[in-house]
């Protein structure tokens, strides 16, 4: 048996995409995508979406997601689902052209609210040094 037979034709094609070593967890996302069990597109991408996307743990607690979300922010998990839709592409035979173009199917962020800054408290309000000073027990 010689080396290129050890590694499935698909696992090597996400090994030359994602070849730098700085790559490697994408390579990972890559390979988890080859090794899909959707025996369809639509079904491996659905994959990569559980995969590389988590919804919160704690219901209404949208920070609760980070706790277990993989691979890690939000940017990462988007490069996590193209990863591992270029595996999925590689795995079914699918044109680069399509996988490229393909997004992940999350809801839009929820508009983060800001709140009011309480005013200021005014400079002649706030008490010196020496009048803290006269207030020490």
């Amino acid at each position: 048996m010689f080396p290129q037979q050890w590694t499935p034709p698909c696992g090597s094609q996400c090994t030359k995409k994602y070849a730098a070593l700085t790559q490697i967890p994408w390579r990972v996302f890559c390979k988890k995508g080859c090794d899909a069990d959707g025996d369809t597109w639509e079904e491996c991408v659905e994959e990569c979406n559980e995969i590389c996307y988590k919804d919160p743990v704690f219901k209404d607690q949208q920070w609760s997601a980070f706790i277990d979300r993989s691979p890690g922010s939000e940017d990462y998990s988007k490069v996590c689902f193209q990863a591992c839709v270029s595996g999925c592409g590689y795995k079914l035979g699918i044109p680069s052209e399509t996988v490229d173009v393909i997004q992940p199917k999350r809801p839009p962020k929820p508009c983060i609210e800001k709140k009011p800054r309480p005013p200021s408290i005014p400079a002649e309000s706030i008490p010196t040094a020496e009048e803290m000073a006269c207030n020490s027990a």
